[in-house]
């Protein structure tokens, strides 16, 4: 099973993914066994940024480069229009900016606001205009307009599955007592008027999804392509090649179904067979995908999104994506549709900047005021070091190892077995699926091109140590020596329970695989032998962030909702931050009883909440 550590928001991990530092290097005189087997590639592929990275980077607030017409996306606020007048003078605006030859994707004449792709010259020229009171970047945010769209706020979700079993629920829906609320004698049945999130639309603000996955399928009731500019939120590129995975990780902890399982790890038997099931089985899923298969997006394509949510009925936007930087047009919008607590509930991530970020740091939007802002917890109750807080933090939810959906048959697995037995072993990234059955070949650590002593091109498995040189180096080196699939043998007990390696990079990788020190011997004892090894795809993941915490408190919120559908956004605010539990964690000075920046009100806790909205 994979175990991604998309920190969500921005898209982007921690440490965890670990790269053995060059001490030894390959010895260059040496010409490859198998020329037609050297790896090639090696640049980093373009979604690989939703899976690697720094926690570092999750504070840059770069703009990408212009496209390739050299023009640069921005948004430019125009001089406050009233009366009569107004509707011409948008007009004229839109008939201006044609004329300059600039690109326009949106147009808010309520805001005065147009989102315009331009040329240095042709800002420098619009800047002149007395009509223009600001130019500036659309700022991009980060994974923490065409034909028009289908009266999709009319459509109902198919009819989910009602019956499952108890094996669905994750550690993170019942630390959020979310089981507690629909399925109270934990029978694996949903109990009949208990909420569940029916009738409340959940709007999914991030990087898409994937539609015909079995425990989304029957949420969806609507989609939107801000990045594309069409009516298909797929996670996809224009290829049709999948992203990372972030939105449909994200929507899977909101509302997976019970009992509609996908396709499962079936080596893991901490798994259920069934899958998964989210904290709000019964709600509806809007789509909008504003991400793209990087993890960016732009700020006027957050508002554009965040709009069309109200506009298709949600009561709730969850956004597990954000900037380092405010922007006030943004802030307007959410400040709108929040309507002093009258209007939609947005809800997002903190960031994951935590180990790197000044205290006084923050992540937008969850630092405006009208948005509640979430962080993570382990399951442990504790704080990952990478989750950020601060005063305006109002709840934290689980957001480390949190298994969710991933895009169909995307999420790769190993399958290892020698001498008649199965081992368990960790898929490394980037590693394609396939399967190769070979004598195994002892390569020592794989540090040179003549590593292998009984290497031939006809193609075998590599055993190869830990130790001395890059995973990238090892593996290249016994493949250019014909093997076929690789085995990595950990030397760092301390790394057996979570083996997340990477080879870095997409290239052309053989399958690869890494075992644990305890199983090292096991598999050493094979050399000589046949063994097969296989990568094969899932429909699940794990995933760490404040990306993950998100959706648990989006969740809850629809199952107070639909309690009693009568609340107003400020009271089901309200009540989700009265009903948290308060924690302390002692290895965090600044974590003290009451609301603190740690954790803010505490544990979003969703039958302690449906329990409060009685009163209300």
């Amino acid at each position: 099973m994979r175990r991604l550590v998309l920190l969500g928001l921005l898209g982007l991990s921690t440490t965890a993914c670990k790269e053995e530092p060059i001490v030894v290097e390959p010895n260059e005189t040496e010409q490859p066994l198998c020329p037609e087997l050297v790896v090639q590639g090696g640049l980093e592929d373009a979604t690989s940024a939703m899976a690697v990275g720094t926690a570092a980077s999750a504070l840059r607030g770069d703009t990408p480069a212009s496209d390739a017409t050299g023009r640069e996306r921005v948004l430019v606020r125009f001089r406050k229009q009233t009366g009569v007048r107004a509707a011409a003078v948008s007009r004229e605006r839109e008939q201006k900016v044609r004329r300059l030859g600039a690109s326009m994707k949106y147009h808010w004449p309520s805001m005065d606001l147009m989102a315009l792709s331009l040329t240095p010259e042709e800002q420098a020229q619009l800047a002149r205009d007395p009509d223009v009171a600001a130019i500036k970047p659309d700022r991009v945010v980060r994974a923490l307009g065409g034909s028009p769209l289908l009266a999709v706020s009319s459509l109902l979700a198919a009819p989910g599955s009602t019956t499952g079993n108890p094996s669905e629920y994750t550690w993170a829906v019942k630390m959020v007592q979310a089981n507690a609320v629909w399925d109270a004698n934990n029978d694996g049945v949903l109990d009949s008027g208990a909420p569940n999130g029916s009738g409340i639309k959940v709007c999914i603000i991030d990087s898409g999804i994937d539609k015909n996955h079995a425990e989304l399928a029957a949420a969806i009731v609507g989609g939107k392509d801000f990045v594309d500019d069409d009516e298909d939120p797929e996670d996809k590129d224009a290829s049709g090649k999948w992203g990372g995975g972030h939105g449909t990780h994200v929507a899977g902890t909101v509302a997976a179904q019970l009992g509609s399982a996908g396709n499962v790890n079936p080596n893991d038997d901490t798994l259920s067979p069934q899958g998964m099931v989210g904290v709000a089985p019964g709600a509806s899923l809007l789509i909008a995908r504003v991400l793209d298969e990087r993890g960016d997006g732009r700020t006027s394509d957050v508002i554009a999104a965040v709009k069309w949510c109200k506009e298709q009925g949600a009561r709730i936007a969850s956004l597990s994506l954000g900037s380092p930087n405010p922007d006030e047009d943004e802030k307007a919008t959410f400040d709108a549709l929040w309507d002093e607590g009258r209007g939609m509930l947005s809800i997002a991530a903190s960031g994951n900047a935590g180990e790197t970020a000044s205290p006084e740091s923050k992540v937008y939007p969850s630092a405006y005021s009208s948005v509640l802002a979430v962080g993570a917890v382990t399951s442990t109750e504790k704080h990952p070091k990478f989750s950020q807080g601060g005063e305006h933090l109002s709840l934290v939810a689980p957001g480390q190892s949190v298994y969710s959906t991933y895009p169909g048959g995307q999420s790769p697995y190993a399958e290892l077995s020698a001498g008649g037995r199965f081992y368990t072993s960790s898929v490394l990234d980037y590693v394609p699926f396939e399967t190769y059955e070979g004598k195994l070949i002892d390569c020592g650590l794989g540090n040179g091109l003549r590593s292998c002593p009984e290497a031939t091109c006809e193609g075998f498995v590599a055993y190869v140590d830990r130790g001395d040189i890059k995973f990238a180096d090892k593996v290249k080196n016994v493949r250019s020596q014909g093997a076929r699939a690789v085995i990595i043998g950990n030397n760092d007990p301390a790394d057996d329970d979570a083996l997340a390696f990477t080879l870095g990079s997409r290239a052309s990788w053989p399958p690869v695989t890494s075992i644990s020190t305890t199983t090292v011997p096991f598999i050493r004892a094979q050399f000589g032998q046949n063994v097969r090894l296989g990568v094969k795809g899932s429909d699940y993941a794990y995933s760490t962030g404040t990306s993950m915490a998100t959706p648990h408190v989006s969740g809850v919120a629809a199952l107070v909702w639909s309690s009693k559908p009568s609340l107003t956004a400020g009271q089901v605010r309200e009540i989700l931050e009265k009903s948290a539990r308060d924690l302390v964690d002692s290895a965090e000075p600044t974590s003290i009883e009451g609301k603190d920046p740690i954790f803010g009100y505490g544990l979003v806790q969703a039958q302690k909440a449906v329990e409060l909205a009685k009163a209300y």
